[in-house]
Protein backbone atom coordinates (compact mmCIF):
# COMPACT_ATOMS: atom_id res chain seq x y z
CA UNK A 1 0.00 0.00 0.00
CA UNK A 2 2.83 2.35 0.92
CA UNK A 3 4.62 1.52 -2.35
CA UNK A 4 1.41 2.21 -4.30
CA UNK A 5 1.01 5.60 -2.60
CA UNK A 6 4.66 6.41 -3.22
CA UNK A 7 4.29 5.55 -6.88
CA UNK A 8 1.20 7.78 -6.99
CA UNK A 9 3.17 10.68 -5.54
CA UNK A 10 6.04 10.21 -8.00
CA UNK A 11 3.61 9.85 -10.86
CA UNK A 12 1.75 12.94 -9.72
CA UNK A 13 4.97 14.97 -9.66
CA UNK A 14 5.94 13.75 -13.12
CA UNK A 15 2.65 14.54 -14.84
CA UNK A 16 2.32 17.87 -12.99
CA UNK A 17 5.61 18.95 -14.54
CA UNK A 18 4.39 17.78 -17.95
CA UNK A 19 1.10 19.67 -17.59
CA UNK A 20 2.65 22.97 -16.56
CA UNK A 21 5.03 22.79 -19.54
CA UNK A 22 2.14 22.73 -22.05
CA UNK A 23 0.13 25.76 -23.13
CA UNK A 24 -2.27 24.33 -25.71
CA UNK A 25 -5.60 23.96 -23.86
CA UNK A 26 -6.94 20.85 -25.69
CA UNK A 27 -3.58 19.15 -25.20
CA UNK A 28 -3.53 20.09 -21.50
CA UNK A 29 -7.07 18.78 -20.92
CA UNK A 30 -6.31 15.54 -22.73
CA UNK A 31 -3.14 15.01 -20.68
CA UNK A 32 -5.01 15.74 -17.43
CA UNK A 33 -7.75 13.22 -18.18
CA UNK A 34 -5.51 10.45 -19.48
CA UNK A 35 -3.20 10.63 -16.49
CA UNK A 36 -5.95 11.14 -13.90
CA UNK A 37 -7.82 8.07 -15.16
CA UNK A 38 -4.63 6.00 -15.16
CA UNK A 39 -3.51 7.30 -11.77
CA UNK A 40 -6.83 6.38 -10.10
CA UNK A 41 -7.16 3.13 -12.06
CA UNK A 42 -10.35 4.37 -13.71
CA UNK A 43 -11.74 3.73 -17.17
CA UNK A 44 -13.25 7.09 -18.22
CA UNK A 45 -13.31 10.77 -17.37
CA UNK A 46 -14.75 14.21 -18.12
CA UNK A 47 -13.56 17.76 -17.65
CA UNK A 48 -16.14 20.57 -17.61
CA UNK A 49 -14.95 24.20 -17.63
CA UNK A 50 -16.71 27.34 -16.47
CA UNK A 51 -17.92 29.50 -19.39
CA UNK A 52 -18.20 33.28 -19.51
CA UNK A 53 -21.93 33.09 -18.68
CA UNK A 54 -21.16 31.07 -15.53
CA UNK A 55 -22.38 27.70 -16.80
CA UNK A 56 -20.25 24.55 -17.00
CA UNK A 57 -19.65 22.80 -20.31
CA UNK A 58 -17.82 19.58 -21.09
CA UNK A 59 -14.56 20.53 -22.76
CA UNK A 60 -12.81 17.16 -22.87
CA UNK A 61 -13.66 13.48 -22.40
CA UNK A 62 -11.78 10.21 -22.18
CA UNK A 63 -13.25 6.74 -22.62
CA UNK A 64 -16.79 8.02 -23.30
CA UNK A 65 -18.68 8.17 -26.61
CA UNK A 66 -18.91 11.77 -27.86
CA UNK A 67 -22.51 11.28 -28.91
CA UNK A 68 -23.59 10.71 -25.29
CA UNK A 69 -21.71 13.55 -23.61
CA UNK A 70 -24.77 15.82 -23.59
CA UNK A 71 -26.57 13.26 -21.39
CA UNK A 72 -24.10 13.97 -18.56
CA UNK A 73 -25.51 17.50 -18.15
CA UNK A 74 -27.20 16.71 -14.76
CA UNK A 75 -23.74 16.25 -13.25
CA UNK A 76 -22.90 19.88 -14.12
CA UNK A 77 -25.65 21.59 -12.09
CA UNK A 78 -25.75 23.00 -8.53
CA UNK A 79 -21.97 23.29 -8.35
CA UNK A 80 -20.51 25.95 -5.98
CA UNK A 81 -18.65 28.72 -7.81
CA UNK A 82 -16.15 29.42 -5.00
CA UNK A 83 -13.95 27.26 -2.80
CA UNK A 84 -10.57 27.30 -1.11
CA UNK A 85 -7.75 24.99 -2.09
CA UNK A 86 -7.69 23.64 1.48
CA UNK A 87 -11.30 22.41 1.02
CA UNK A 88 -10.61 20.32 -2.06
CA UNK A 89 -10.83 16.97 -0.25
CA UNK A 90 -14.10 17.83 1.49
CA UNK A 91 -15.69 19.43 -1.59
CA UNK A 92 -18.70 17.52 -2.96
CA UNK A 93 -21.41 17.96 -5.57
CA UNK A 94 -24.87 18.03 -3.98
CA UNK A 95 -27.11 15.05 -4.79
CA UNK A 96 -24.47 13.44 -6.94
CA UNK A 97 -26.15 10.00 -6.57
CA UNK A 98 -29.44 11.29 -7.88
CA UNK A 99 -27.78 13.20 -10.75
CA UNK A 100 -25.85 10.16 -11.88
CA UNK A 101 -29.08 8.14 -11.73
CA UNK A 102 -30.62 10.65 -14.13
CA UNK A 103 -27.65 10.25 -16.44
CA UNK A 104 -27.96 6.47 -16.36
CA UNK A 105 -31.73 6.64 -16.96
CA UNK A 106 -31.24 9.02 -19.88
CA UNK A 107 -28.81 6.59 -21.45
CA UNK A 108 -31.48 3.89 -21.06
CA UNK A 109 -29.92 1.85 -18.25
CA UNK A 110 -31.28 0.56 -14.92
CA UNK A 111 -31.58 2.41 -11.59
CA UNK A 112 -28.65 3.04 -9.31
CA UNK A 113 -28.38 2.10 -5.65
CA UNK A 114 -25.87 2.16 -2.87
CA UNK A 115 -23.82 4.72 -1.01
CA UNK A 116 -22.51 7.67 -3.09
CA UNK A 117 -19.84 9.44 -1.05
CA UNK A 118 -17.94 9.31 -4.31
CA UNK A 119 -20.86 7.95 -6.33
CA UNK A 120 -21.55 4.33 -7.30
CA UNK A 121 -23.91 2.99 -9.90
CA UNK A 122 -24.42 -0.69 -10.76
CA UNK A 123 -26.08 -0.01 -14.13
CA UNK A 124 -25.05 -2.02 -17.23
CA UNK A 125 -23.22 0.88 -19.01
CA UNK A 126 -20.42 -1.18 -20.54
CA UNK A 127 -16.80 -0.14 -21.11
CA UNK A 128 -14.58 -2.48 -23.08
CA UNK A 129 -11.38 -3.43 -21.30
CA UNK A 130 -9.19 -2.14 -24.16
CA UNK A 131 -11.19 0.66 -25.74
CA UNK A 132 -11.68 2.94 -22.74
CA UNK A 133 -15.47 2.86 -23.05
CA UNK A 134 -15.92 3.72 -26.68
CA UNK A 135 -18.72 1.10 -26.87
CA UNK A 136 -22.17 1.31 -25.33
CA UNK A 137 -24.32 -1.78 -24.80
CA UNK A 138 -27.94 -1.85 -23.69
CA UNK A 139 -29.53 -3.80 -20.83
CA UNK A 140 -29.05 -7.54 -21.00
CA UNK A 141 -26.14 -7.25 -23.45
CA UNK A 142 -23.61 -9.98 -23.08
CA UNK A 143 -19.93 -9.33 -23.57
CA UNK A 144 -16.55 -9.12 -21.99
CA UNK A 145 -16.89 -5.42 -21.09
CA UNK A 146 -17.17 -4.00 -17.59
CA UNK A 147 -20.06 -1.89 -16.31
CA UNK A 148 -19.62 1.75 -15.27
CA UNK A 149 -20.13 1.72 -11.48
CA UNK A 150 -18.36 4.62 -9.72
CA UNK A 151 -17.51 8.30 -10.16
CA UNK A 152 -15.46 10.79 -8.22
CA UNK A 153 -15.62 14.54 -8.90
CA UNK A 154 -13.28 17.28 -7.69
CA UNK A 155 -13.09 20.98 -8.58
CA UNK A 156 -10.38 22.85 -10.47
CA UNK A 157 -9.90 25.96 -8.32
CA UNK A 158 -7.77 29.01 -9.08
CA UNK A 159 -7.52 31.84 -6.53
CA UNK A 160 -10.67 30.67 -4.76
CA UNK A 161 -12.74 30.58 -7.97
CA UNK A 162 -13.95 27.36 -9.53
CA UNK A 163 -12.81 27.18 -13.16
CA UNK A 164 -13.94 23.62 -13.80
CA UNK A 165 -14.66 20.11 -12.49
CA UNK A 166 -12.87 16.84 -13.22
CA UNK A 167 -14.84 13.58 -13.15
CA UNK A 168 -13.23 10.11 -13.05
CA UNK A 169 -15.33 6.95 -13.63
CA UNK A 170 -14.67 3.30 -12.73
CA UNK A 171 -16.33 0.24 -14.21
CA UNK A 172 -14.49 -2.26 -12.02
CA UNK A 173 -12.44 -2.44 -8.84
CA UNK A 174 -13.14 -1.08 -5.38
CA UNK A 175 -14.77 2.16 -4.39
CA UNK A 176 -12.81 5.41 -4.50
CA UNK A 177 -10.96 5.74 -1.19
CA UNK A 178 -10.04 8.78 0.86
CA UNK A 179 -6.49 8.39 -0.44
CA UNK A 180 -7.81 8.41 -4.01
CA UNK A 181 -9.63 11.65 -3.31
CA UNK A 182 -6.53 13.13 -1.68
CA UNK A 183 -4.34 12.18 -4.64
CA UNK A 184 -6.91 13.54 -7.08
CA UNK A 185 -7.21 16.70 -4.99
CA UNK A 186 -3.46 17.30 -5.26
CA UNK A 187 -3.62 16.52 -8.93
CA UNK A 188 -6.62 18.83 -9.42
CA UNK A 189 -4.68 21.61 -7.73
CA UNK A 190 -1.89 21.34 -10.29
CA UNK A 191 -4.37 20.74 -13.10
CA UNK A 192 -6.17 24.00 -12.26
CA UNK A 193 -2.90 25.89 -12.62
CA UNK A 194 -2.20 24.19 -15.95
CA UNK A 195 -5.73 24.90 -17.24
CA UNK A 196 -5.54 28.51 -16.06
CA UNK A 197 -2.19 29.03 -17.80
CA UNK A 198 -3.43 27.32 -20.97
CA UNK A 199 -6.55 29.48 -20.99
CA UNK A 200 -4.46 32.61 -20.52
CA UNK A 201 -2.22 31.51 -23.37
CA UNK A 202 -5.29 30.70 -25.49
CA UNK A 203 -6.75 34.13 -24.74
CA UNK A 204 -3.42 35.78 -25.49
CA UNK A 205 -3.13 33.88 -28.76
CA UNK A 206 -6.69 34.88 -29.67
CA UNK A 207 -6.00 38.54 -28.89
CA UNK A 208 -2.79 38.38 -30.88
CA UNK A 209 -4.60 36.91 -33.89
CA UNK A 210 -7.25 39.60 -33.61
CA UNK A 211 -4.61 42.32 -33.30
CA UNK A 212 -2.70 40.87 -36.26
CA UNK A 213 -5.92 40.87 -38.30
CA UNK A 214 -6.66 44.49 -37.34
CA UNK A 215 -3.13 45.57 -38.24
CA UNK A 216 -3.04 43.58 -41.47
CA UNK A 217 -6.43 44.84 -42.70
CA UNK A 218 -6.10 48.43 -41.51
CA UNK A 219 -6.71 51.01 -44.23
CA UNK A 220 -3.72 52.93 -42.86
CA UNK A 221 -0.19 51.65 -42.92
CA UNK A 222 1.04 50.24 -39.61
CA UNK A 223 4.69 49.66 -38.89
CA UNK A 224 6.49 48.67 -35.67
CA UNK A 225 10.19 49.42 -35.31
CA UNK A 226 12.75 48.18 -32.80
CA UNK A 227 15.09 50.59 -30.93
CA UNK A 228 17.52 50.48 -33.88
CA UNK A 229 14.66 51.59 -36.17
CA UNK A 230 14.54 48.23 -37.95
CA UNK A 231 11.12 47.08 -39.17
CA UNK A 232 9.44 44.31 -37.16
CA UNK A 233 5.81 44.65 -38.33
CA UNK A 234 4.79 45.82 -41.81
CA UNK A 235 1.15 45.56 -42.92
CA UNK A 236 -0.59 45.21 -46.29
CA UNK A 237 -1.47 48.90 -46.64
CA UNK A 238 2.23 49.76 -46.39
CA UNK A 239 2.99 47.22 -49.11
CA UNK A 240 0.67 49.13 -51.43
CA UNK A 241 2.05 52.54 -50.40
CA UNK A 242 5.74 51.68 -50.66
CA UNK A 243 5.86 48.93 -53.27
CA UNK A 244 7.80 46.72 -50.83
CA UNK A 245 6.53 43.28 -49.82
CA UNK A 246 6.40 42.38 -46.13
CA UNK A 247 9.09 39.71 -46.61
CA UNK A 248 11.43 42.26 -48.18
CA UNK A 249 10.73 44.98 -45.61
CA UNK A 250 11.11 43.02 -42.36
CA UNK A 251 14.37 43.65 -40.50
CA UNK A 252 15.29 46.43 -42.92
CA UNK A 253 16.10 49.95 -41.64
CA UNK A 254 13.08 52.25 -41.73
CA UNK A 255 14.87 54.83 -43.88
CA UNK A 256 15.79 52.19 -46.45
CA UNK A 257 12.22 50.95 -47.02
CA UNK A 258 10.30 54.22 -46.73
CA UNK A 259 12.89 56.45 -48.38
CA UNK A 260 10.88 59.23 -46.78
CA UNK A 261 11.93 62.82 -47.40
CA UNK A 262 10.50 66.15 -46.39
CA UNK A 263 10.27 69.08 -48.80
CA UNK A 264 13.85 70.02 -47.99
CA UNK A 265 14.99 66.49 -48.88
CA UNK A 266 15.86 65.50 -45.28
CA UNK A 267 15.49 61.87 -44.17
CA UNK A 268 12.39 61.90 -41.97
CA UNK A 269 13.36 58.70 -40.14
CA UNK A 270 16.12 60.76 -38.52
CA UNK A 271 13.39 62.81 -36.86
CA UNK A 272 12.63 59.81 -34.63
CA UNK A 273 15.83 60.27 -32.63
CA UNK A 274 14.12 62.26 -29.82
CA UNK A 275 11.67 59.36 -29.34
CA UNK A 276 14.42 57.31 -27.75
CA UNK A 277 14.37 59.67 -24.77
CA UNK A 278 12.18 58.68 -21.78
CA UNK A 279 9.16 60.86 -22.54
CA UNK A 280 6.24 58.42 -22.67
CA UNK A 281 3.71 61.13 -23.47
CA UNK A 282 5.54 62.25 -26.59
CA UNK A 283 4.21 61.63 -30.10
CA UNK A 284 5.78 62.81 -33.31
CA UNK A 285 3.88 63.69 -36.51
CA UNK A 286 5.71 64.26 -39.78
CA UNK A 287 4.75 64.51 -43.43
CA UNK A 288 6.83 63.60 -46.42
CA UNK A 289 7.04 61.89 -49.79
CA UNK A 290 7.72 58.20 -50.39
CA UNK A 291 9.48 57.41 -53.63
CA UNK A 292 8.28 54.00 -54.78
CA UNK A 293 10.44 51.56 -56.79
CA UNK A 294 8.54 52.61 -59.95
CA UNK A 295 9.58 56.26 -59.23
CA UNK A 296 6.00 57.33 -58.42
CA UNK A 297 5.53 59.57 -55.38
CA UNK A 298 3.13 59.01 -52.48
CA UNK A 299 2.67 61.74 -49.88
CA UNK A 300 2.14 60.37 -46.37
CA UNK A 301 1.58 61.63 -42.84
CA UNK A 302 3.18 59.49 -40.12
CA UNK A 303 2.46 59.50 -36.39
CA UNK A 304 5.31 57.91 -34.42
CA UNK A 305 4.38 56.68 -30.93
CA UNK A 306 7.15 55.32 -28.68
CA UNK A 307 6.68 52.34 -26.35
CA UNK A 308 8.55 52.01 -23.05
CA UNK A 309 8.79 49.17 -20.55
CA UNK A 310 7.93 49.53 -16.86
CA UNK A 311 11.41 50.81 -16.11
CA UNK A 312 11.04 53.52 -18.72
CA UNK A 313 13.39 51.92 -21.24
CA UNK A 314 12.67 52.61 -24.88
CA UNK A 315 11.64 49.32 -26.56
CA UNK A 316 9.91 50.10 -29.87
CA UNK A 317 8.07 52.62 -32.04
CA UNK A 318 4.60 52.23 -33.53
CA UNK A 319 4.24 54.17 -36.77
CA UNK A 320 0.79 54.90 -38.18
CA UNK A 321 1.16 55.84 -41.85
CA UNK A 322 -1.67 57.57 -43.72
CA UNK A 323 -1.70 58.28 -47.45
CA UNK A 324 -2.44 62.01 -47.71
CA UNK A 325 -1.70 62.35 -51.40
CA UNK A 326 -5.30 63.27 -52.14
CA UNK A 327 -5.40 65.78 -49.29
CA UNK A 328 -2.20 67.40 -50.56
CA UNK A 329 -3.61 67.45 -54.09
CA UNK A 330 -6.84 68.97 -52.76
CA UNK A 331 -4.86 71.71 -51.02
CA UNK A 332 -2.88 72.39 -54.17
CA UNK A 333 -6.10 72.31 -56.20
CA UNK A 334 -7.69 74.81 -53.84
CA UNK A 335 -4.66 77.07 -54.16
CA UNK A 336 -4.70 76.68 -57.94
CA UNK A 337 -8.43 77.37 -58.03
CA UNK A 338 -8.07 80.63 -56.11
CA UNK A 339 -5.12 81.71 -58.25
CA UNK A 340 -6.61 80.76 -61.62
CA UNK A 341 -10.12 81.99 -60.93
CA UNK A 342 -8.84 85.27 -59.53
CA UNK A 343 -6.83 85.82 -62.69
CA UNK A 344 -9.54 84.62 -65.07
CA UNK A 345 -12.20 86.77 -63.41
CA UNK A 346 -10.00 89.79 -63.02
CA UNK A 347 -8.92 89.93 -66.67
CA UNK A 348 -12.35 90.30 -68.38
CA UNK A 349 -13.70 92.49 -65.58
CA UNK A 350 -10.72 94.85 -65.99
CA UNK A 351 -11.18 95.02 -69.75
CA UNK A 352 -14.94 95.59 -69.47
CA UNK A 353 -14.47 98.32 -66.89
CA UNK A 354 -11.66 99.95 -68.89
CA UNK A 355 -13.68 100.17 -72.09
CA UNK A 356 -16.84 101.23 -70.26
CA UNK A 357 -15.00 104.03 -68.43
CA UNK A 358 -13.39 105.18 -71.67
CA UNK A 359 -16.61 105.23 -73.64
CA UNK A 360 -18.50 107.13 -70.94
CA UNK A 361 -15.99 110.01 -70.73
CA UNK A 362 -17.81 113.32 -71.11
CA UNK A 363 -14.75 115.15 -72.42
CA UNK A 364 -14.48 112.94 -75.50
CA UNK A 365 -16.60 112.60 -78.61
CA UNK A 366 -16.36 109.06 -80.05
CA UNK A 367 -17.27 108.26 -83.59
CA UNK A 368 -19.60 105.40 -84.46
CA UNK A 369 -16.79 102.97 -85.42
CA UNK A 370 -14.94 103.54 -82.14
CA UNK A 371 -18.13 103.05 -80.14
CA UNK A 372 -18.92 99.90 -82.08
CA UNK A 373 -15.44 98.44 -81.55
CA UNK A 374 -15.47 99.26 -77.83
CA UNK A 375 -18.90 97.76 -77.30
CA UNK A 376 -17.83 94.69 -79.27
CA UNK A 377 -14.90 94.19 -76.89
CA UNK A 378 -17.22 94.61 -73.89
CA UNK A 379 -19.63 92.05 -75.34
CA UNK A 380 -16.78 89.61 -76.13
CA UNK A 381 -15.32 89.84 -72.62
CA UNK A 382 -18.77 89.54 -71.11
CA UNK A 383 -19.29 86.32 -73.07
CA UNK A 384 -15.90 85.08 -71.85
CA UNK A 385 -16.87 85.89 -68.27
CA UNK A 386 -20.22 84.16 -68.73
CA UNK A 387 -18.53 81.00 -70.10
CA UNK A 388 -16.24 80.89 -67.07
CA UNK A 389 -19.17 81.23 -64.69
CA UNK A 390 -21.10 78.53 -66.57
CA UNK A 391 -18.11 76.19 -66.36
CA UNK A 392 -17.80 76.79 -62.63
CA UNK A 393 -21.51 76.13 -62.14
CA UNK A 394 -21.31 72.94 -64.22
CA UNK A 395 -18.31 71.74 -62.22
CA UNK A 396 -20.21 72.43 -59.03
CA UNK A 397 -23.25 70.51 -60.28
CA UNK A 398 -21.07 67.57 -61.24
CA UNK A 399 -19.58 67.48 -57.76
CA UNK A 400 -23.07 67.56 -56.26
CA UNK A 401 -24.35 64.88 -58.67
CA UNK A 402 -26.95 67.35 -59.88
CA UNK A 403 -25.88 67.24 -63.53
CA UNK A 404 -28.97 66.52 -65.64
CA UNK A 405 -29.17 65.51 -69.29
CA UNK A 406 -31.95 66.26 -71.76
CA UNK A 407 -31.65 63.31 -74.11
CA UNK A 408 -32.75 63.14 -77.71
CA UNK A 409 -31.49 61.58 -80.95
CA UNK A 410 -28.98 63.81 -82.76
CA UNK A 411 -26.39 63.76 -85.55
CA UNK A 412 -22.98 64.49 -84.02
CA UNK A 413 -21.44 65.12 -87.45
CA UNK A 414 -23.98 67.89 -88.15
CA UNK A 415 -23.44 69.36 -84.70
CA UNK A 416 -19.64 69.34 -85.20
CA UNK A 417 -20.05 71.12 -88.54
CA UNK A 418 -22.07 73.94 -86.93
CA UNK A 419 -19.57 74.40 -84.09
CA UNK A 420 -16.64 74.41 -86.52
CA UNK A 421 -18.30 77.12 -88.65
CA UNK A 422 -18.47 79.35 -85.57
CA UNK A 423 -14.71 78.94 -85.04
CA UNK A 424 -13.83 79.67 -88.68
CA UNK A 425 -14.66 83.33 -88.09
CA UNK A 426 -12.47 83.51 -84.96
CA UNK A 427 -9.11 82.60 -86.51
CA UNK A 428 -7.40 83.54 -89.74
CA UNK A 429 -4.34 81.40 -88.99
CA UNK A 430 -6.03 77.99 -88.83
CA UNK A 431 -7.59 75.79 -91.46
CA UNK A 432 -10.57 73.64 -90.54
CA UNK A 433 -11.61 70.37 -92.15
CA UNK A 434 -14.48 67.97 -91.47
CA UNK A 435 -14.07 64.22 -92.02
CA UNK A 436 -17.23 62.19 -91.27
CA UNK A 437 -18.55 59.34 -93.44
CA UNK A 438 -21.87 60.07 -95.20
CA UNK A 439 -23.77 57.40 -93.24
CA UNK A 440 -22.55 58.48 -89.81
CA UNK A 441 -25.10 57.09 -87.27
CA UNK A 442 -27.17 59.12 -84.84
CA UNK A 443 -26.64 58.91 -81.09
CA UNK A 444 -28.85 59.55 -78.09
CA UNK A 445 -27.51 62.50 -76.11
CA UNK A 446 -27.90 66.02 -74.78
CA UNK A 447 -27.27 68.33 -77.73
CA UNK A 448 -26.21 71.34 -75.63
CA UNK A 449 -23.78 69.30 -73.48
CA UNK A 450 -22.22 67.69 -76.54
CA UNK A 451 -22.00 71.14 -78.17
CA UNK A 452 -20.10 72.21 -75.03
CA UNK A 453 -17.68 69.28 -75.47
CA UNK A 454 -16.96 70.10 -79.12
CA UNK A 455 -16.62 73.80 -78.32
CA UNK A 456 -14.07 73.14 -75.59
CA UNK A 457 -12.05 70.74 -77.75
CA UNK A 458 -11.97 73.09 -80.76
CA UNK A 459 -11.15 76.06 -78.51
CA UNK A 460 -8.19 74.15 -77.04
CA UNK A 461 -7.04 73.10 -80.52
CA UNK A 462 -6.83 76.76 -81.51
CA UNK A 463 -5.27 78.00 -78.25
CA UNK A 464 -2.53 75.36 -78.17
CA UNK A 465 -1.52 75.65 -81.82
CA UNK A 466 -0.58 79.37 -81.82
CA UNK A 467 1.28 79.15 -85.15
CA UNK A 468 -1.85 78.01 -86.91
CA UNK A 469 -2.12 74.82 -88.87
CA UNK A 470 -4.83 72.34 -89.65
CA UNK A 471 -7.62 71.54 -87.18
CA UNK A 472 -9.46 68.35 -88.12
CA UNK A 473 -12.79 67.09 -86.79
CA UNK A 474 -14.13 63.72 -87.85
CA UNK A 475 -15.29 60.33 -86.74
CA UNK A 476 -16.15 56.72 -87.48
CA UNK A 477 -18.43 54.03 -86.04
CA UNK A 478 -18.50 50.33 -85.31
CA UNK A 479 -21.28 48.01 -84.19
CA UNK A 480 -21.36 49.36 -80.64
CA UNK A 481 -19.80 52.83 -80.57
CA UNK A 482 -19.65 56.14 -82.36
CA UNK A 483 -16.19 57.78 -82.31
CA UNK A 484 -15.51 61.54 -82.72
CA UNK A 485 -12.10 63.25 -82.72
CA UNK A 486 -10.65 66.76 -82.78
CA UNK A 487 -7.00 66.97 -83.87
CA UNK A 488 -4.55 69.87 -84.13
CA UNK A 489 -0.91 70.47 -85.11
CA UNK A 490 0.04 72.33 -81.94
CA UNK A 491 2.57 71.92 -79.12
CA UNK A 492 1.35 68.48 -78.02
CA UNK A 493 1.09 66.98 -74.54
CA UNK A 494 3.78 64.94 -72.73
CA UNK A 495 2.86 61.33 -71.90
CA UNK A 496 3.26 61.96 -68.15
CA UNK A 497 0.52 64.61 -68.22
CA UNK A 498 -2.03 62.94 -70.49
CA UNK A 499 -4.01 61.41 -67.62
CA UNK A 500 -4.00 64.52 -65.44
CA UNK A 501 -5.21 67.01 -68.05
CA UNK A 502 -8.78 65.80 -67.42
CA UNK A 503 -8.60 66.75 -63.72
CA UNK A 504 -10.25 69.88 -62.36
CA UNK A 505 -8.12 73.04 -62.59
CA UNK A 506 -5.15 71.10 -63.95
CA UNK A 507 -3.18 72.77 -66.71
CA UNK A 508 -0.18 71.22 -68.46
CA UNK A 509 3.17 72.74 -67.54
CA UNK A 510 4.44 74.82 -70.44
CA UNK A 511 5.20 78.49 -71.13
CA UNK A 512 2.27 78.59 -73.56
CA UNK A 513 -0.12 77.20 -70.92
CA UNK A 514 0.85 79.94 -68.52
CA UNK A 515 0.20 82.62 -71.17
CA UNK A 516 -3.08 81.10 -72.35
CA UNK A 517 -6.37 82.00 -70.73
CA UNK A 518 -8.38 79.27 -69.05
CA UNK A 519 -9.26 77.87 -65.63
CA UNK A 520 -8.44 74.23 -66.30
CA UNK A 521 -12.11 73.23 -66.36
CA UNK A 522 -12.73 72.62 -70.07
CA UNK A 523 -11.30 69.10 -70.38
CA UNK A 524 -12.65 68.15 -66.97
CA UNK A 525 -16.16 69.06 -68.13
CA UNK A 526 -15.61 67.21 -71.42
CA UNK A 527 -14.67 64.06 -69.54
CA UNK A 528 -17.61 64.27 -67.13
CA UNK A 529 -20.16 65.00 -69.88
CA UNK A 530 -18.95 62.09 -72.04
CA UNK A 531 -18.92 59.69 -69.08
CA UNK A 532 -22.43 60.73 -68.03
CA UNK A 533 -23.46 59.76 -71.57
CA UNK A 534 -21.90 56.32 -70.98
CA UNK A 535 -18.84 57.03 -73.11
CA UNK A 536 -15.13 57.66 -72.70
CA UNK A 537 -12.62 60.32 -73.78
CA UNK A 538 -8.85 60.11 -74.18
CA UNK A 539 -5.94 61.83 -75.96
CA UNK A 540 -3.24 60.69 -78.34
CA UNK A 541 -0.31 63.09 -78.41
CA UNK A 542 3.43 63.69 -78.28
CA UNK A 543 5.35 66.92 -77.59
CA UNK A 544 5.66 69.05 -80.74
CA UNK A 545 3.42 66.74 -82.78
CA UNK A 546 -0.04 68.04 -81.96
CA UNK A 547 -2.86 66.39 -80.03
CA UNK A 548 -5.82 64.25 -81.05
CA UNK A 549 -8.72 64.10 -78.59
CA UNK A 550 -11.10 61.18 -79.17
CA UNK A 551 -14.37 60.38 -77.46
CA UNK A 552 -16.81 57.56 -78.01
CA UNK A 553 -20.55 57.32 -77.34
CA UNK A 554 -22.89 54.33 -77.39
CA UNK A 555 -24.77 53.93 -80.66
CA UNK A 556 -28.38 54.97 -80.43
Amino acid sequence: MIDYQLRQREYLLEISRAMTSRLDLPSVLRLILENAVEMLQGQAGLIALRQENGSLRVQASYGLPRGLLHLFAPLLTDIPAHAEREDLIRWTIPNLQMKLSLVVSAIGLGPSTGPWSSGTCPGPFVLGPKDQGRQVQGPGTKGSGHRLRQVVALPLIMEGILIGVIYIFRSRGGTFSANDRQVLASFADQAAIAVHNARLYQQLAHEKRRLDAIIENSADGVMILDPQRRIRIFNRALEEMTGWSTEEALRQPCSHVLALRDRQGKDICEAMCPLSQPKPEEHLYVEGDIKRPDDSIVTVGITYSPLYDREGHFVSVIANVRDITRFREAEEMKSTFVSVISHELKSPVSIIKGYADTLRREDAQWDADTLRQGLAVIAEESDRLNRLIDNLLDASRLQASAFKLELSYLQVDKLAEKVMEEFRTQSNEHMFTLDFPPDFPAVRGDIERLRQVLTNLLSNAIKYSPRGGLVRTGGWADDDWVYVYVADEGIGIPKSEQERIFERFYRAESPLSRRTEGAGLGLYLCKEVIEVHGGKIWVESAPGRGAKFIFKLPRG
